[in-house]
């Protein structure tokens, strides 16, 4: 029998507060609250809270036995995050310390353990305290770091002699030949006789490749090289994944079986300034990404972890995002590798560098996120320079050095906002927040440069701000990716940011939001959002059209003349009710390099009069053309009162293990189904079945939308969610089945 590795996340007991004995086998466990991982030490309101109501000591107890087939295994417990000290206890004995709250770690706790009958008892103490001599903190922050076993928890059983690593480099790829090595790390003692087998099996159950290395005198390094003739390669429009399988056999018995899902494909940043995968330049399009969720921060399962890859993919078009400011859930990774979603990956920080004991935290680090994720082919770059910090040569040249000995097969970047700080990376990564705003980029004197932030605080946006803010910000957006595309010599840029983020009280708005992200912090789209999606490849990813504006009796106060409509499409006409008024042409004199210019209409040109619109109680509709034929359209309707509310769920079944959760999105509609963009009414909730609510209740909806999230108990059956106005006249209901998990 070779490894397995167990999910422990279920049925864990929690209590909030610091009990010096909780670690004993005899604790009273009768003020413990039943949980499942991952979990929030606290659940807030989705704003106006204080980063000190999270920060204290809890504790988290689970109780578990272990068959007595494992006797004579080496078994592990690995924690994929925990924010921020973890103090681990096995059996009332201490196990080992971890210090950061964004990277993997794991303990041998084999001699700690007892097998058949017996119970075991982990205990882990949870500091989430403010902890300064530990990353990212140390001054300010400009995000929260929350608290609790925030990510996955898995127990693992091997045998005495293991696979520890294995390492995955696609060294060349060239006239459809890719030349691979494969470096398998060995830990134990000595066995008679051992091989490596190593197969690259396609999605077919194939292998297509394979290769079998004796193991000498229990060396612990073996690196094989294997040869694959016209491979499916991994690109953001083709994201092809293997199936590689190490095993360790010794006496024909396998000891081990390392197995993972990689793509085949390279990646380098040319001295041309552009960035290339498989020998192809492709322009970086993208945002950069918070892992925190209204509600719970950090805390959601891999269900909804797995979600926001799939909506910067396919609802805002991007190529690429950038994990600020910290090392992101291994399930979110795994579909960014699935979907194609290139990422930039980058430490713990911001800002602050603390001293050599702090900096020792950061190379640690730097270690844990490579050696967790330099198997997965959607990274492309590791940041190893904390976000935005000033200069520091001797600690910088030594991240750079430890990313190049443990990863040879991407470049480093190193986000900065000082243009003329040293460049120590092979990239040279920079948050231009000084020239955007007039529509320019300024390339600094390096080669290989990216542009990782933009806009963001420079023009923060409500998604139920005016008309005209909304607009702006859209446009703002559509001009900076307009000038990046313009310049060849620039590997691409990313805006700040992706979704609205809970921020620490020096920061944001005062209601502990940070209102820069192109949707809010639901995940739902304000115009911007919509810009994006419209660059992504019609014939890819679909056809697109969205004209960014309301029909509302103020439209000439709030619009002015133009109509602006974001489109991937080839023309696109513009409609009054059923009436033909133009076919219009991309605006290619402002947004000249923009794959996909937004479309933009004269209504006075038009010859549209909106006082004739207003009594006439007209909609405005854009159809996309391609081709000539019709392959989208969007219409605006004038609002009515508020008649219905619609609930939306993501997922119609989830799992019973009392942490998977999907989103609801609320919205309030009027007779035509129109989302409401300034009904900011509140809506009340009920809760039947196996299920419980996480989120405000009553939530006051923002634009008209809002969410929440269900999450299953350990009991599969159906859930239902039942939400009621007192501005609508009938109550919606949306249904989610719970299945169980099998073990």
């Amino acid at each position: 029998m070779g490894r397995e590795v167990l999910n422990f996340n279920v049925d864990w007991l929690y209590i909030p507060e610091d009990l010096n004995d909780a670690y004993k086998l005899d604790f009273d466990e009768s003020n413990f609250e039943f949980v499942s991982l991952p979990h929030a030490n606290k659940i807030f309101p989705h704003h106006y809270f204080k980063e000190e109501d999270y920060r204290f000591v809890s504790w988290y107890r689970k109780h578990f036995k272990l068959d007595s087939k494992y006797e004579g295994k080496k078994v592990y417990i690995h924690f994929e995050g925990v924010m921020t000290v973890a103090k681990v206890y096995v059996n009332g004995e201490f196990v080992g310390e971890h210090k950061g709250g964004y990277t993997p770690f794991e303990f041998n706790i084999t001699e700690y353990v007892k097998y058949g009958v017996f119970e075991n008892l982990i205990a882990v103490q949870v500091d989430s305290r403010e902890h300064k001599d530990i990353p990212p903190e140390g001054f300010l922050v400009d995000y929260m770091l929350f608290g609790g076993i925030y990510r996955n928890v898995w127990l693992k059983i091997l045998n005495e002699t293991y696979i520890q690593d294995v390492y995955f480099v696609v060294d060349k790829l060239q006239d459809s030949v890719a030349e691979i090595s494969i470096t398998t790390t060995i830990e134990g003692k000595e066995v008679r006789n051992a091989k490596i087998l190593t197969e690259v099996i396609n999605k077919e159950g194939a292998v297509c490749s394979s290769s079998v290395t004796d193991v000498k005198d229990m060396q612990k390094e073996i690196v094989q090289r294997i040869k694959m003739e016209n491979p499916l390669t991994w690109h953001p429009d083709h994201p092809y994944l293997y199936n590689v399988s190490v095993k360790l056999i010794a006496e024909n018995e396998i000891l081990d079986n390392y197995t993972f899902r990689t793509g085949i494909r390279t990646v380098h940043f040319g001295d041309d300034g552009k960035f290339y995968i498989n020998g192809e330049p492709l322009k970086l399009r993208g945002l950069n990404r918070h892992q925190t969720f209204p509600y719970v921060g950090g805390a959601m399962p891999d269900r909804v972890q797995r979600k926001d890859a799939d909506i910067l993919k396919y609802e805002l078009g991007l190529n690429y995002v950038r994990t600020s400011h910290y090392p992101q859930a291994v399930s979110f990774l795994d579909r960014c590798d699935e979907i194609g979603l290139l990422v930039f990956e980058e430490i713990p920080g911001w800002q602050h560098i603390g001293d050599e004991n702090w900096k020792n935290i950061a190379k640690e680090n730097l270690k844990e996120m490579i050696l967790r994720d330099r198997n997965h082919p959607c990274i492309f770059m590791w940041g190893v320079r904390i976000n935005e910090s000033l200069d520091d040569h001797d600690f910088y040249k030594e991240m750079n050095e430890i990313a190049h000995k443990l990863d040879r097969s991407r470049p480093t970047g190193g986000v900065r906002y000082l243009r003329d700080s040293e460049k120590l990376e092979d990239v040279f990564t920079y948050n231009d927040f000084i020239y955007n705003l007039e529509g320019k980029i300024q390339l600094p004197n390096h080669r290989k440069y990216m542009v990782t932030e933009y806009m963001g605080h420079m023009y923060p946006t409500k998604s139920y701000d005016n008309l005209n803010r909304l607009i702006t910000h859209a446009r703002l957006h559509a001009l900076i990716q307009d000038k990046q595309y313009g310049m060849p010599n620039m590997a691409g840029a990313s805006g700040w940011c992706a979704f609205d983020y809970n921020t620490t009280s020096a920061f944001g708005s005062g209601d502990n939001i940070c209102y820069h992200g192109v949707c809010d912090i639901f995940r739902l789209p304000k115009f911007a959002a919509h810009f994006y999606r419209s660059q992504a490849d019609p014939h890819l990813y679909g056809p697109y059209v969205f004209i960014a504006s309301y029909l509302i009796p103020s439209f000439e106060e709030e619009n002015g003349d133009k109509l602006l409509v974001f489109s991937n499409c080839e023309e696109v006409e513009l409609y009054i009710n059923d009436k033909f008024v133009k076919r219009q042409m991309p605006n290619r004199v402002d947004f000249p390099s923009l794959p996909h210019p937004p479309f933009e209409f004269s209504m006075k040109e038009c010859g549209i009069n909106y006082m004739e619109v207003r009594v006439n109680n007209a909609s405005i509709t854009a159809v996309g053309l391609i081709d000539g034929k019709e392959v989208a359209r969007h219409t605006l309707r004038p609002y009515g009162k508020p008649h219905k509310l619609v609930l939306s769920c993501d997922d119609e079944e989830i799992m019973a293990d009392g942490s998977d959760c999907t989103r609801v999105v609320i919205s309030v509609v009027d007779e035509n189904g129109s989302i409401l963009p300034y009904a900011n009414i509140p809506v009340s909730f009920e809760i039947e079945g196996e299920g419980k609510l996480i989120g405000e209740n009553p939530l006051v909806l923002e634009a008209g939308r809002g969410a929440v999230y269900i999450k299953s108990t350990r009991k599969p059956g159906e859930i239902i969610l039942k939400a009621k106005s007192h501005y609508v006249l009938e109550e919606s209901n949306v249904s989610i089945k719970t299945k169980s998990i099998g073990y």
